[in-house]
């Protein structure tokens, strides 16, 4: 054989031996390493063999344990079966395979844990309101135990919480628990308590087994606050019947028990519900009465006593303790018996007053009518009833009288006027008794006064009261109303207060003011123009208008009652002062205008005296007048070629004393207003005087003397007419 084919067969041997080796028997296992069983579980171990015909199978627990289990072989195949597992098979198992020469094993690891219930909650008593509690949280049968870990919550809240890490000495089930105490409150009943345990059994990234028992808390309270109602009354008569009504306060809301105590100190159980009712009623039912108030957490008790009493006749009269009544009504008390079968009745007043009025005695009832009340039945009336032999027994009602017949009265001293004070008076007539009245004064909704009243108690009778107050009225009155309000109030009456009342709503006046006069065009003007005088006045009510013009002797001449004045055609004699006067109820408001008729000056006269020639030394008045124009004024000049001179006139007069040559010239009067003006004029002849001639002539003191007198006559003349020109009464002649 060649070299070459030597090597490759060499070589292919090699590679078959390999291969042949890679084809040698191999063990599976399932599962694969490890088992993790629960405590009482069954758990099965399988070893199988690849390439190998006829295995061989044995199997053994790590030092030298007994299996615990049953072997079943089938072919290449073999399983160790343990059922059910328990502490004891927490350990490692081998199983070894035996093909031909060769010998191969594998091995199992079997962990045991025991979770087999949820926990437990345990309490050291029924929760209490207020009282602490100890919950105990039990996780019962668990290993192994330091792989567990205990949680207890309240709702979201963790009251305690422990892991159980020391490992035990042996391995066997035990129970592990957790406490916590807490105080129960009102916010916690229905809560949910959880008690949550938790045991890794696996490696550190495998899921724990957990389990977890939830209990709601019911907070229990004590009875408490236990109270007895008793109807009718806790003192009764033979044939009666009561009911007693208990109740208490308590969570869970406690049970009732009615019981009796006896003589000899034993309770007696009556009802077991919260109303305990007794009829016909005996004397030996009279005792004490127990309620008990139970729940789980405790008891409370109230007692009541109740007295049985031998059954007695009874008297009641009406309408009842008291009687109101207004006088000249029907009034009938009634007084009536039970309980017996012939009564003996009598009536009387308190103070032994005549009765006045009659009886009427029928059976087992007794009337007394009074028809009609007076102010003499104002008494207390008493009704004595006999039965047999017993003890007479009384009753007693009083009548007490009124009399409120009429409507108020409101009586005012003036008109309501603003700013004014004014007097009001309610009055109340025939009232009694007047001591029970009470009088209010109201405007809108606002006690201006009220009064109350005393009277002489020996006194009785019908007497008229009021109430009066003054006030000083705005006109944010207006609209407003005047109450007049009596109350009559009997003392424990039972019936409604009598109450009477009257109104009035407010006008409140306001008296003229402000009153205006509008002239149109103006209060000058030329005569016969026309002119309108238009007055306006505030007040309330609206006031009316009155004109007239003031005569010269200062009365009134009345012209119209039209808001507005017009005078056509005037004429001078309508100058004057108009007056307008705004009127109402309230009062009088006067606005005064002066009214001025212009005309143009006429009628111009211009005067020398003594005359228009005179002598050297003579006294000249020169005088101008204008007799139809009142406030016209007068301008006196002296004309020269060199230029005009002003005089300086008084009243339009000008006096030359010893006129001088030179005095001599053109006079002229200008007479203006505002409507025009006149213009007149004289020439002043002054001579020279003769002086060689000297002599006394009597004419020329007559004249003189004459001239003396007109000089002021004819000032006083002028002063009077320009005054009566000014006053609207200027006449020509």
């Amino acid at each position: 054989m060649p070299r070459k084919m030597v090597v490759i067969f060499a070589a292919s041997s090699i590679l078959w031996m390999v291969f042949a080796a890679s084809q040698a028997f191999k063990i599976e296992t399932s599962p694969a390493s490890k088992i993790i069983a629960q405590l009482g579980d069954s758990i099965s171990m399988t070893c199988s063999t690849t390439h190998c015909e006829s295995p061989a199978f044995s199997w053994a627990a790590l030092m030298d344990r007994p299996l615990n289990g049953k072997v079943i072989n089938e072919g290449n195949r073999s399983t160790l079966v343990t059922n059910p597992v328990n502490l004891e098979n927490d350990y490692s198992y081998l199983c070894f395979v035996t093909c031909e020469s060769k010998k191969r094993r594998r091995e199992f690891s079997v962990e045991i844990y025991s979770f087999p219930k949820d926990p437990e909650i345990h309490f050291s008593g029924h929760p209490e309101l207020g009282k602490p509690v100890t919950v105990t949280c039990f996780v019962p049968d668990v290993y192994p135990s330091d792989k567990l870990k205990i949680e207890l919550l309240k709702g979201n809240q963790f009251l305690s919480q422990k892991e159980f890490l020391d490992p035990a000495d042996v391995k066997s089930q035990e129970t592990k628990s957790l406490e916590a105490t807490f105080t129960p409150a009102d916010e916690d009943n229905g809560t949910a308590l959880v008690c949550r345990a938790t045991l890794n059994v696996y490696e550190i990234d495998s899921e724990p087994q957990v389990r977890e028992t939830t209990e709601q808390l019911h907070i229990y309270v004590s009875p408490k606050d236990t109270v007895i109602s008793v109807s009718p009354s806790t003192r009764l008569q033979e044939g009666d019947s009561v009911t007693m009504t208990c109740s208490s306060r308590g969570l869970p809301a406690p049970q009732i028990f009615w019981r009796k105590k006896l003589d000899n100190g034993d309770l007696q159980l009556l009802s077991e519900n919260a109303t305990l009712t007794l009829i016909a009623m005996r004397m030996e039912d009279s005792g004490t009465y127990v309620c008990e108030g139970v729940n789980k957490v405790g008891q409370d008790r109230e007692e009541v006593t109740l007295i049985v009493q031998e059954k007695m006749f009874t008297v009641e009269i009406s309408p009842g303790p008291w009687v109101a009544a207004q006088i000249g009504d029907l009034v009938v008390l009634t007084c009536i018996v039970t309980g017996c079968e012939s009564p003996s009745f009598s009536w009387r007043t308190q103070l032994d007053s005549p009765l006045s009025g009659n009886v009427n005695t029928e059976g087992s009832r007794s009337t007394l009518t009074l028809s009609p009340v007076s102010l003499e039945h104002e008494h207390s009336y008493q009704c004595a009833v006999t039965c047999g032999h017993d003890k007479e027994l009384e009753r007693k009602t009083q009548v007490k009288l009124y009399l409120f017949p009429r409507n108020l009265e409101i009586e005012m001293s003036g008109l309501f006027v603003s700013g004014k004070p004014v007097t009001v008076r309610c009055q109340v007539p025939d009232v009694y008794s007047f001591d029970r009245l009470e009088i209010e004064l109201l405007k809108g909704e606002s006690i201006m006064k009220n009064k109350t009243f005393l009277r002489d108690v020996d006194t009785k009778s019908l007497e008229t009261k009021s109430l009066e107050m003054t006030f000083i009225p705005t006109t944010e009155d207006t609209g407003k109303v005047l109450v007049c309000q009596a109350k009559l109030s009997i003392d424990e009456m039972e019936f409604e207060l009598k109450q009477k009342q009257n109104t009035q709503t407010l006008y409140v006046n306001v008296a003229p003011q402000v009153t205006a006069i509008l002239v149109s065009p103006s209060s000058v003007l030329e005569e016969g123009g026309s002119v309108n005088m238009t007055c306006s006045s505030d007040g309330l009510p609206a006031p009316k208008t009155l004109w007239s013009k003031q005569l010269n002797n200062g009365d009134l001449q009345p012209l119209s009652e039209n808001t507005t004045l017009t005078l056509t055609s005037t004429k001078m004699e309508d100058s004057g002062i108009y007056v307008c006067e705004g009127i109402n109820q309230a009062g009088i408001s006067r606005k005064e205008v002066e009214l001025i008729i212009q005309v143009a000056p006429k009628d111009i006269q211009l005067t020398a005296f003594p005359s228009e020639s005179v002598r050297e030394g003579d006294t000249v008045i020169i005088s101008c007048t204008c007799g139809n124009a009142p406030q016209t004024l007068i301008i006196l000049k002296k004309k020269a070629e060199t230029g005009d001179t002003l005089l300086k006139s008084t009243d339009g007069a000008y006096t030359i004393h010893k006129a001088q040559l030179q005095d001599a010239g053109v006079y002229e009067c200008e007479s203006k207003n505002e409507v025009g003006f006149q213009l007149r004029s004289i020439t002043l002849n002054v001579k020279e005087r003769e002086s060689s001639k000297d002599y006394f002539s009597p004419e020329l003191l007559v004249l003189y003397c004459a001239s003396s007198l007109v000089i002021p006559a004819t000032g006083m003349i002028i002063y009077f007419a320009r005054r009566a020109n000014m006053r609207g009464s200027y006449s020509l002649v």
